[in-house]
């Protein structure tokens, strides 16, 4: 039995889910969001919680049991609480401003690069003197904040050697010694 599916889905104050059509839609105060589920898999809400069955214990039923129970659960947490994900600018010159939906990156390039946000996701550049610029995501859709951040890292990904690259706060970056004196 999946451990992850079999577990319930607490549902928060003000959050309320509907099945309709194997699309399950979850709605609260930080907005809407839906997701088509397998019409194997069986939703079933009872007093504020929610439980997903599957028919058989196959190897391709037990995956998207605890799939669809992880899918709807981060669903959930996004429209109560939201998600938010920092990222950390290292090097000299790296530089990061965002207005509206857009976000300017200077990254050690001949060029500024521009990149327009959905608008699920909300933007914000922090700049303080003698600390790394932040960029700050949140948004209520962990799919597609995590794919934002990944487009965003992938334009300079942290080196080993100096550490230099966009990086999420708190990751540690492992460190290469590089060129060492010859030994004479």
């Amino acid at each position: 039995m999946s451990r992850i599916g079999k577990a319930p889905i607490e549902l928060p104050a003000g959050v309320t889910i509907q099945v309709k059509d194997n699309v399950a839609t979850v709605k609260g105060p930080k907005g809407e969001l839906s997701q088509a589920i397998n019409p194997d898999i069986t939703v079933k809400v009872e007093d504020g919680k929610i439980e997903l069955t599957r028919p058989s214990d196959d190897r391709e039923h037990r995956a998207m049991h605890g799939l669809y129970r992880a899918l709807i659960h981060n669903m959930v947490v996004g429209v109560s609480e939201g998600y938010r994900k920092e990222l950390e600018l290292v090097g000299v010159g790296y530089r990061a401003t965002a207005t509206g939906q857009v976000l300017e990156l200077a990254l050690g390039y001949s060029h500024a690069i521009y990149i327009k946000l959905p608008k699920e996701v909300k933007v914000e550049a922090k700049m303080e003197r003698n600390k790394n610029p932040l960029i700050i995501l949140e948004s209520s859709d962990k799919q597609l904040l995590g794919q934002v951040c990944a487009k965003i890292r992938s334009l300079r990904k942290p080196e080993p050697y100096k550490g230099k690259g966009i990086k999420f706060v708190g990751e540690v970056i492992r460190r290469k010694s590089g060129k060492s004196a010859s030994a004479k």
